[in-house]
């Protein structure tokens, strides 16, 4: 399998590698501009293809109920991927941008082993729970729960960590018994293509039980939303977004799982080490030029040494020169491309108008020509009214904000549309955990600790999302109850 020869990538519907209707489109390396091959152009009729491809297989095959089967395929696209890994490792690095140093972990090592939380799922799941006999209505039953998979998936899927967020929902979908159309995002098509390749040559996976998709079209993805046909969408993108994908599939009422964005808060409290925190939050801002939902943009800190944790943080970001992500050495890339640069740009513009000073970056960088790069950037003076405190920047930015004790910088961290991640920092662990336990948001680190695992369930309070991906529980958002009663002797 030759990935980056001036490739030329395919579609995969109901099992064959085939051609788009609508031609091809580029895909673009971000940190040069450079033109790396094509993609196939999926049009309309492709999606129907693939959508009906998905439909039959799940209602005519024993997909659904070959435990069996499904995890000897996930098992197998597992292996493909182990085999070929230096070659998606450089597909990564030059489709999306992605630094090498973060390929060892959730740009692609990472997704590729956690297949093996999926399959190991599947297998030792509790399919059936018996609740016993009772006698509602003076009749005596015997009950069952079923648990079961819904049907057809359509799975939308972002560019910043394409191959974590493909793989998070082909995994648990597949392995519960679903079936599944999956439209990646235009700016990163070969890491979904690549998958496509991978299964139609490596695996045992039965004709359209997984189709996938690529298209520059994002109105061929919101097919996914209308169609009667799929009976759950799963999306990752962005908030408004998301509402579309909602709004669409409530004509059929469909189950819609969302995850979306976030404007999480680094919470530093009067006795944790200043420096150290600040440091830390600067580095977490900055890898993969800040392309990540979940991470921390809105550093809160005692108002007493602001201007101390602003330099802390400006010591840091100032550090982590933007460079080339084939570097090993490299922190921040690129962002994706030439449109989201200049959202970024957009941002720190609205930052001084408001008032904002830059510790540090506040543009491109002096010293490249080329690539979609922007500095790692630290806005003080500024609260947590301000636009850049307010939205979703998607770029290497953070702003500092001042508190004025823990119950203020706990109504900041919640003074947020969104409720996605958090982390706190103290000396005092008890502290703060009973700081963490009162933000209203889906992850939290404390003093350094990950949540990020296969078996931890990921997602959002308020506008950062519906349901819960990875984990047992994000196993189980593809999965339908059923209660069966038998009446008994």
């Amino acid at each position: 399998m030759a990935i980056l020869t001036d490739r030329e990538s395919s579609l995969l519907i109901d099992g064959k590698l085939v051609a788009g209707s609508a031609g091809t489109f580029p895909t673009i390396n971000p940190a040069t501009e450079e033109t790396l091959g094509v993609a196939a152009d999926a049009g309309a009729d492709d999606m129907d293809a693939a959508i009906g491809a998905a439909r039959r297989s799940f209602d005519e095959t024993g997909w659904a109920t070959d435990t069996a089967l499904r995890v000897r395929c996930i098992r197998q696209l597992q292996d493909a991927m182990r085999d070929h890994i230096e070659e998606l490792r450089d597909l990564t690095i030059a489709e999306v941008g992605a630094p090498r140093m973060l390929t060892s972990a959730a740009q692609l090592e990472g997704p590729v082993e956690d297949l093996t939380f999926c399959a190991d799922t599947a297998e030792s799941y509790q399919w059936t729970t018996d609740l016993g006999i009772a006698s509602p209505m003076g009749i005596k039953t015997h009950r069952t729960v079923a648990r079961e998979a819904i049907g057809v998936v359509g799975a939308i899927t972002p560019w910043n960590f394409p191959h974590q967020i493909n793989l998070a929902k082909i995994g648990p979908a597949l392995a519960a018994g679903n079936t599944l159309v999956l439209k990646p995002a235009p700016d990163t098509p070969w890491a979904a293509a690549v998958l496509g390749e991978l299964i139609a040559e490596h695996t045992d996976f039965p004709a359209g039980v997984i189709n996938i998709v690529t298209s520059s079209d994002h109105g061929v993805g919101a097919m996914l939303s209308k169609d009667p046909r799929v009976d759950m969408v799963s999306f990752t993108g962005s908030t408004n977004t998301g509402r579309a994908v909602m709004a669409d599939g409530a004509a059929t009422l469909k189950k819609v799982f969302l995850e979306l964005g976030g404007k999480s808060a680094f919470l530093v409290l009067d006795d944790a080490d200043l420096a150290g925190a600040c440091s830390m939050a600067a580095f977490t801002a900055s890898m993969h030029a800040g392309q990540g939902c979940a991470i921390t943009t809105r550093l809160v800190v005692p108002r007493a040494h602001y201007d101390a944790a602003v330099e802390a943080a400006a010591a840091t970001m100032s550090g982590l020169k933007p460079g080339d992500p084939t570097n090993p050495g490299t922190i921040c890339g690129p962002v994706i491309s030439e449109r989201q640069r200049d959202r970024v740009q957009s941002y720190l513009d609205s930052a001084v108008d408001e008032g904002g000073r830059f510790a540090c970056g506040g543009g491109r960088p002096a010293d490249r020509d080329t690539g979609f790069f922007i500095e790692p950037t630290v806005i003080a003076g500024l609260d947590n009214n301000a636009k850049v405190a307010r939205e979703e920047i998607f770029g290497p930015v953070m702003t500092v904000i001042a508190h004025d004790g823990d119950d203020d910088a706990v109504r900041i961290a919640n003074d947020s549309p969104y409720g996605l991640s958090g982390t706190v920092f103290s000396g005092d662990p008890d502290r703060a955990a009973g700081i963490a336990a009162r933000l209203r948001v889906g992850t939290v680190n404390v003093n350094g600790g990950v949540w990020y695992s296969a078996d931890v369930p990921f997602g959002g309070y308020k506008q950062s999302g519906i349901g819960r991906e990875m984990g047992v529980a994000g196993f189980e958002e593809y999965l339908e109850i059923k209660a069966i009663a038998t009446a008994a002797n």
